[in-house]
This record gives structure tokens, sequence and C-alpha cells, in this order.
């Protein structure tokens, strides 16, 4: 396998040609396990010894054979990555920005088809991630179980009876799992009823991030849905709350579409052609207005407006054009000026590789 691959192209395998269910609003579906070992101190206390001889143990356990079908993990350390495809892997949602920035002796194991994606010393001895296309909480389920015994029949989890797998952070303490989807809800934010939406989910112990996760901005229109509990509930119990609210918002978000396209048809399609013709034509264009622009064409797209368009071009493009993408491609570091001036010409590029295998 070549490790370029993994820097060199914006979309993971897993997500090719795939498009999964309701995935017009729900663009990934993600399971991570948080672990750590018995015998070994947790990684916010742990010393560069002993982080070393983690990352050695784990790397000679887990590379021995590969995990199901999925083949042989491949290991990348933190430690022999560049700043900027440490920044690529973060924007693919591959690793965290906690383990590209902070972490000692850290490292990456991932699958071919990068649906698996296996954190070693960062803020956990192990974050164990599974993604899928689409809204797949079951699938997600039965694949991060498979995972997870696979590799505790190799080591040995530090847990505790009554509290369950012990964590570095007291919220991961118990199952320490982490399901979330990625949404795109354009209409919800267009028509402030997101304003509404937002507390009654946190109500339900759900929390509502930007699409890196914690801290960070919902560029696009994009909002990662998760749980914030993982003590006291079982992780089939953990998948289906998060299931029940994220398909109420899916039907919120499609009776917003709807409502949205018979009132203000006319709006609607001046807005998209608008931006479908912004990132056609435009010379220089920021990350933001790229996202918001690029959130608009594919409303436009999963509204049939727009046709000879792939819906993927939005996850796509999203990853394309960050900064860490922007400056693989360019072989070199570039100012905020000339990304602002590649994003443009990438996309004004892309769009037309689409149009012309129409």
């Amino acid at each position: 396998m070549s490790l370029q691959r993994f820097f060199s192209e914006a979309i993971s395998p897993w997500m090719k040609n795939q498009k999964g269910p309701d995935a017009d609003i729900v663009l990934s579906t993600r399971l991570r396990l948080a672990r750590n070992l018995e015998d070994y101190p947790f990684p916010i206390i742990a010393n560069e010894d002993s982080a070393r001889t983690l990352l050695n143990y784990l790397s000679s356990e887990l590379g021995k054979e590969g995990y199901s079908s999925l083949g042989e993990l491949e290991l990348l350390k933190m430690e022999d990555l560049s700043s900027n495809e440490k920044k690529v892997l973060v924007e693919k949602h591959l690793i965290s920005p906690h383990l590209a920035e902070s972490s000692i002796h850290g490292a990456v194991m991932l699958s071919e088809d990068e649906s698996i994606s296996i954190m070693i010393n960062e803020e956990d001895h192990l974050r164990l991630q599974c993604l899928f296309p689409g809204f797949q909480l079951s699938e997600g389920l039965v694949l991060s179980g498979g995972l997870d015994d696979w590799v505790e029949e190799k080591v040995t989890y530090a847990f505790d009876e009554k509290r369950g797998y012990l964590t570095s952070c007291p919220t991961n303490v118990g199952t320490g799992m982490r399901a979330s989807v990625m949404m795109h809800l354009p209409a919800l934010v267009m028509t402030k009823q997101l304003n509404r939406i937002l507390p009654a989910i946190n109500q339900l112990g759900l929390v509502v991030r930007g699409i890196y996760g914690e801290g960070s901005e919902a560029l696009g229109n994009l909002f990662q849905i998760s749980n914030q509990m993982t003590l006291g509930k079982s992780e089939e119990d953990i998948v289906e709350d998060l299931r029940g609210v994220v398909m109420q918002v899916i039907q919120h978000e499609r009776a917003a579409r709807e409502r949205l396209f018979q009132s203000s048809r006319v709006q609607i399609e001046d807005k998209v052609f608008r931006s479908y013709g912004i990132l056609s034509n435009s010379r220089i264009i920021e990350s933001k207005e790229a996202a918001k622009r690029l959130s608009d064409l594919r409303l436009g797209i999963d509204l049939d407006l727009i046709e000879g368009i792939t819906g993927n071009i939005l996850n796509e493009l999203m990853i394309l054009t960050q900064p860490g993408f922007l400056q693989q491609f360019a072989g070199e570091t570039l100012s905020a000026n000339e990304r602002d001036i590649r994003r443009a010409t990438l996309i004004r590029e892309r769009l037309k590789l689409e149009e012309t295998n129409d």
C-alpha cells in the first residue's frame, strides 16, 4: 500500500461511490471507542519512555494480522509525518486534532479503505474509530464491536466491574463510546429552526458540534451530533437514543426544505445558482465562503435543481479545499491569499470535470 495515498486523495475509499441511507442529509456515521491498557500509565501522566514502550507493543500486537476482510492495518507514526501531512489526516477525519498536535509517540493504524482508524497515545491509549457513508449506526455498532473484540484478544483493557472501561476523561468512562453523525442542515439554518432544536437535543444528553468535533466551527451548514453520556447506558442504548433524535432532525430538515421550496422557490433557485456561478467562475475565494457556497450547491443537487453533479462533491471539496490539502498539492507552504487563489482554481477545475464527465 502506498502511504502517500492517505495524503493525496481527499475522498476516502469507503466514501467513494457510496451514498448510504439518508445520504441527502446524513453525510457520514462514526463510532469511536476509547480504551486504555492495564499496567500502563494513562497518556495524561505517561512519560516519553512509557509512551514509546506502549506504541511499540501495540503496533507489534495489532500489526501481526489483518482485521477481518479489511486486511492489514498500516502504521503511521506522528513523528514521521510533516505538520502538513498530519493536518491532512485531521481534515479527512482519520485522526483527531489532539493526536496531531500534542501527542507523545502518537500513531495511527489505518485500514486500506480508511474506514477503520486506530489512534495510539491520543488522550487514551487507544481510540478505535469506524466510519460509514450515510446513516448507518447499526452497521457501525457491529463493526466497532467486532474491532473491539479483535483488539481485546491481543491486549488487556483497563476495566472496572462497576464503572466499565476506564478512560483519561471521566466523561468517557463506562462504554467509552462516542457515536456521531455528520449532518447537512441548510434548510433548518435558513429557517432559523435549528436554534430552537439545539437546546432540545442538549437536554436529551446529546451534543451538537462543528465538523471537526469539540471546539470546531459548523462550516457549510455541517453539524456533528453525538452522545455525551457514556456511563450507565449500554452501547445499544446509546445508539438507539442517537438514532431516535437523528431521525427527528432528518424529518425536520426534509420538511423545512419542502416548505422553502414551495413558498420561496425562486429565491432558493437564485441562491443555489448564484453560488454555482461563483464557484464555477471565482478566481479567489476564502474557506468560509467556499463552504457556504458548496452547501448551497449540495442543496441544489438534492432538490434536483442541478443535474450532472454528484452529491459527493460537497464531501470531497469540503476536504480538498482545506489548508492542509491545498498545501499538500502545492508541495509548499502557502500564504492565506495564495490558498484562496488555489482554492478557487481547484473548485473551478473540479466542477468542469463533473460537467465534462456528464
